[in-house]
């Protein structure tokens, strides 16, 4: 028996855990409230996706004559196939079964339908891939041809990572959803309902918490809901997360309450903790929270104790989650989109917030991005010893909305400290903090991939957004982290108001440049979304746009708009994403950009070498006094000499470096040998980093001219072997 039970309904993520409810239990943990949490998403999955419940989808689908498409034939006929080969891929996908691979390469092993017709461009596409890669993605186009068949004849809701996204998506009326909730329950809800009917048996919760990241749980969430108030009706219900964050806070629509007792916004802890109190008292102060009070939605904010501090609110846990049971998928060519869906990753924020906060398409008014609050690198790092001890699992998935360099550099000089191996991806601003040494340290420590906004790759439109990025630094800084083999990917944006048809064909080439110069290595178009909590939302008339406002009860944050320059940016979609794909994998840099459109383009006026000549730099021979100074590689093996030179005798100290695939040598005299010697010695990062004004004033106090010996041959190599300047 647990106090709370805490669910992430159908569906989000197939290959980890969305961390919602394990940051939650990681703070009830520090209060002493017990709780019991479930992925509602993988347990349904794999309730499905397995040969005895898939045999009654075909009997069902055949029953109703629902079998109508050639693709959907053809599924059905092979239905056999399907069936004797399901469990076992599921089990391959798990990682339970890796031997399964080099049958699932072979021709007639897997049974084929329709998402097999893009074979042939997948295999000039991802190239020579593993097996196991290989195996992956072809188990995960097994998988969406069964789901296709269950989209077509079971339910149309259907989707892997959302389900019944439509009833969700900008639904500024409840009554879609509500009619639909009255609805009988679909096969997939049938299962869903069973299974949270076993975990509210086995817990006896006295609050059940539902956590809705996205559009796509809502409806499973109000459907798992209705199923507790009808079975269960002592048991109170509330709901957060990042949905209710954005879209619910004009609810008025009393019908809600009908499924749920209480809504809170923003940060869950406190106002989480104040529910609970509430549930077991029967009264009590809220914090950010909805309620029905006299037939009415009331938001209740009548708590003065403020939020808790990111150090206080706990490590998240995972306990109770099916960790083994994730299932890695690879859906398609594109090699930042494999991270998301493949591999078990644990979960953690950098800061609470964002740093910046200033882009004008963003929400920036709401609390998850406006509260900046970083966590300390010591605190983080032992959050990710535990975390590893607890899961088994080193990679990790820093979720925030931009992760801040300093940040970055404090940890991964923490996690060189500690010695410790992990894996690690998070998204950033292509600032010019980013130095090519801050990039080197952070691939040292771990970090494989980085994603960040590039945008609209427009100086104009860029200011106009308020990223403090120009495409010139963008360039520059995703050649740093190349350099330094750390992924690129790029978030790409089309349609922001008063974007002109040639500022969308410049943002093409300036982007085809990036790729063929090899400096991102993926990316994503995404059309721009006027949101109602965005500066853009708030103030429409500073930037050219007309939205059209409707009356809003239940959800508000995507809004339709008119630009006042009139462009159909949706009709550049196609062509956008097409050319994107081929220079992902390397061709169609030779092609005008005119061929990827079947309408009349613009010439591009952005000069063919324009980001090559952003990445021409002078080398400046000028480090700041401040700066720090840190030695990553190993202490060198070392070697006396004497040099003789016109009768002139002198020792020199030979110093030879071993990385982890060559040596590298250099010669200096004797005296500034030892000195290097001694400082490369505190430079490590287990010692208190030292600036580059002690450096000097250590050198010059035994020696002379420290900037001819710093800017010398010798040290410029070692520069390039892991003495860095951050």
């Amino acid at each position: 028996m647990k106090d709370l039970l805490l669910i992430t309904p159908p569906f989000t993520q197939l290959n980890t855990p969305y961390p919602a409810t394990a940051y939650i239990k990681g703070f009830l943990n520090t209060k002493g409230i017990s709780s019991f949490q479930s992925d509602l998403g993988i347990e349904v999955i794999l309730s499905l996706f397995n040969k005895s419940n898939f045999q009654q989808l075909f009997e069902m689908a055949f029953e109703a004559d629902a079998i109508v498409s050639e693709n959907c034939q053809r599924i059905y006929a092979l239905r056999y196939d399907y069936l004797k080969t399901l469990d076992a891929v599921i089990l391959f996908l798990q990682g339970k079964n890796d031997t399964l691979a080099r049958q699932l390469c072979t021709d007639n092993f897997l049974p084929q339908a329709l998402r097999f017709q893009q074979l042939d461009d997948l295999e000039w596409a991802f190239g020579n891939m593993g097996m196991q890669d290989k195996a992956k993605h072809l188990a995960t186009l097994y998988l969406e041809d069964l789901s296709d068949f269950i989209v077509e004849c079971i339910d149309p809701n259907f989707g892997f990572s959302r389900y019944a996204e439509r009833l969700g998506r900008s639904a500024n009326s409840f009554d879609e959803l509500y009619n639909h909730l009255n609805d009988a329950s679909t096969f997939i809800d049938e299962l869903t309902l069973k299974l949270l009917a076993e975990q509210v048996e086995k817990v006896q919760p006295k609050l059940v918490c539902f956590s809705v990241p996205f559009p796509g749980n809502l409806y499973s969430a109000f459907r798992c809901a209705q199923f507790i108030k009808v079975n269960y009706p002592d048991v109170k219900i509330a709901m957060g997360g990042g949905f209710p964050n954005t879209e619910l806070r004009s609810l008025t629509d009393v019908r809600v309450f009908e499924f749920f007792d209480f809504i809170s916004l923003d940060d869950g802890e406190l106002p989480l903790e104040l529910v609970h109190q509430f549930v077991i008292n029967g009264e009590g102060e809220l914090k950010r929270t909805f309620i029905l009070e006299d037939n009415q939605v009331v938001y209740k904010n009548n708590s003065n104790q403020p939020d808790y501090k990111q150090q206080d609110i706990g490590t998240p846990d995972y306990a109770d989650l099916q960790l083994s049971n994730y299932i890695s998928v690879i859906e398609i060519a594109n090699p930042m989109h494999s991270l998301w869906s493949d591999g078990r990753w644990n979960k953690l924020t950098m800061a609470h917030g964002c740093y910046w906060g200033k882009c004008t398409f963003c929400d920036i008014s709401l609390d998850y991005i406006k509260i900046y609050e970083p966590v300390a690198a010591s605190l983080l790092v032992d959050r990710v010893e535990t975390l590893i001890e607890q899961t088994g699992e080193s990679g990790f998935h820093f979720v925030d909305e931009a992760a801040p360099p300093s940040l970055m550099k404090a940890f991964a000089l923490e996690i060189l400290k500690r010695n410790l191996t992990i894996t690690w991806w998070t998204n950033i601003r292509f600032e010019k903090n980013f130095t090519q040494d801050l990039c080197f340290l952070l691939k040292a420590s771990g970090c494989i991939a980085v994603s960040g906004g590039l945008e609209v790759a427009s100086d104009r439109l860029l200011k106009l957004i308020d990223k403090g990025v120009t495409v010139e630094q963008v360039a520059q800084v995703t050649r740093n982290l190349t350099e330094s083999n750390i992924m690129v990917h790029s978030y790409l944006m089309y349609g922001y108001p008063t974007q002109t048809v040639q500022e969308t064909v410049d943002s093409l080439e300036m982007v085809r440049q990036l790729f063929e110069l090899g400096i991102i290595q993926s990316g994503f178009w995404h059309q721009f979304a006027l949101t109602a909590h965005s500066p853009v939302g708030l103030n429409p008339e500073d930037y050219g746009v007309i939205p059209d406002l409707k009356q809003i009860s239940f959800a508000n944050n995507d809004i339709d708009f008119k630009d006042k320059i009139g462009v159909d940016h949706g009709k550049f979609s196609y062509g956008l994403k097409k050319s994107l794909f081929n220079f992902m994998h390397g061709i169609g840099f030779d092609m005008s950009l005119q061929e990827w459109f079947d309408f009349k383009i613009p010439t591009s006026t952005i000069a063919p070498d324009y980001i090559y000549n952003c990445l021409e730099q002078e080398l400046v021979l000028n480090t700041k006094p401040t700066a720090k100074v840190a030695w990553i590689g190993q202490m060198p093996m070392t070697s006396e000499r004497v040099k003789k030179k016109k009768g002139m005798t002198w020792q020199q100290l030979e110093l030879s470096f071993h990385t982890k695939v060559n040596k590298y040598e250099i010669t200096v005299d004797k005296d500034k040998g030892e000195w290097l010697l001694s400082s490369l010695e505190k430079l490590k990062p287990a010692n208190k980093l030292i600036s580059y004004g002690q450096l000097k004033k250590d050198y010059e106090s035994q020696l002379e001219d420290f900037e001819l010996f710093w800017y010398s041959k010798q040290i410029s190599g070692l520069r390039e072997h892991g003495l860095l300047i951050l």
